[in-house]
């Protein structure tokens, strides 16, 4: 095996770590991945149109990037500063009112696409 291909592994590794940190270490990645397996539950359970399972998908991808982005930000700003600045609380204000917006907008979604079958039982 080549160098490239050891670091293109190297990468995967990493990447599986930081996925599996933010899961270990943060209450609402959890949440998030336990409301995605629900969903895709419901979905299953409807049987939803590969358009709307492709929505769903996009989606849930969204919430939990951005909740990635938002434990990152956190962990980031906490290593350069532990003092209590305007501008560290901004940081992290924004990171996770990005989350809010993202996850407002999945439940959205989920009424949008769930509501007609729910109310055809």
């Amino acid at each position: 095996m080549n160098n490239h291909n050891k670091s293109l592994l190297s990468s995967f590794k990493y990447a599986l770590e930081g996925i599996w940190h933010a899961l270990v270490n943060n209450r609402n990645l959890r949440i998030d991945f336990f409301c995605a397996f629900l969903v895709g539950l419901l979905g299953f359970y409807f049987r939803i149109t590969f358009l709307e399972t492709v929505i769903l998908i996009a989606t849930i991808v969204l919430v939990i990037s951005s909740e990635m982005i938002n434990t990152s930000l956190e962990e980031m700003v906490d290593l350069i500063t532990q003092e209590h600045k305007k501008e560290a609380k901004t940081a992290k204000d924004v990171a996770a009112g990005m989350v809010l917006i993202s996850a407002i907008g999945s439940i959205i979604i989920g009424i949008l696409i769930f509501a007609p079958y729910i109310l055809n039982i």
